[in-house]
C-alpha cells in the first residue's frame, strides 16, 4: 500500500510557509505583551489596595473629627472626668465599688504580666480591683524603688550627711 501514489496527488507538505510565519508572529506578539500585561493587572490590584487604604483613612478622619466634637462639649468632658479620672462635682461624695470575690472579674493586663508582685502578695498576672489613676501611679513609684533596691549591682547614691561614715547602723 506504501507503494501506491494516485497520479496527479502530491504530498503536501503540515504547514505552509504562511502558517509557519502567522505561528511564529503570533507566538512573538504573547512574548512582547505578556510583561506589560502583567505589569498592567499588578498596578490594577496596586490601585485598588491604596484606593481602599484611602477609603479606611478617611472613615478613620471621619471618626476622629466626631470625637473631637464631642470633647468640645463640656458635659462630655465632665463625663469623662467623672468615669475615667473618678472626679466627683463638689458636694459629692464619689464611692467605688469593690467586688468582695474580685476573681470573676479580674482579667491578666499585658502591661502587668512582667511587672514585679504586687505588694498585697498577689501573683503577677493578676489585676485586682480597678484603683483610680494616682493609685496606679503611687504603685508604680513604689515598684521602681524596691526594684532599684533589689539590684545589688547598681551603686546606691549615700546622703550627703553619711559621707563618711563608717559606722555599722542604717541610716
Amino acid at each position: 500500500m506504501a507503494g501506491w501514489r494516485i497520479p496527479g496527488l502530491a504530498a503536501r507538505p503540515r504547514f505552509t510557509s504562511r502558517a509557519t510565519v502567522l505561528v511564529l508572529v503570533l507566538c512573538s506578539l504573547v512574548a512582547i505583551l505578556a510583561y506589560p500585561t502583567r505589569q498592567f493587572i499588578s498596578q490594577r490590584a496596586e490601585i485598588s489596595a491604596q484606593r481602599a487604604k484611602a477609603d479606611h483613612a478617611r472613615q478613620q478622619v471621619e471618626q476622629l473629627r466626631r470625637e473631637k466634637a464631642r470633647w468640645q462639649d463640656p458635659e462630655y468632658v465632665k463625663a469623662q472626668a467623672r468615669a475615667r479620672l473618678h472626679y466627683a462635682v463638689p458636694g459629692e461624695t464619689p464611692y467605688i465599688a469593690v467586688d468582695p470575690g474580685g476573681q470573676a472579674s479580674a482579667q491578666p493586663s499585658s502591661s502587668a504580666a512582667g511587672a514585679a508582685p504586687a505588694p498585697n502578695g498577689a501573683a503577677a498576672g493578676q489585676v485586682t480591683a480597678a484603683k483610680p489613676w494616682y493609685a496606679s501611679i503611687w504603685d508604680s513609684v513604689d515598684a521602681a524603688d524596691t526594684a532599684a533596691a533589689a539590684a545589688p549591682d547598681t551603686p546606691v547614691p549615700l546622703p550627703p550627711s553619711s559621707v563618711g561614715d563608717t559606722s555599722p547602723h542604717d541610716h
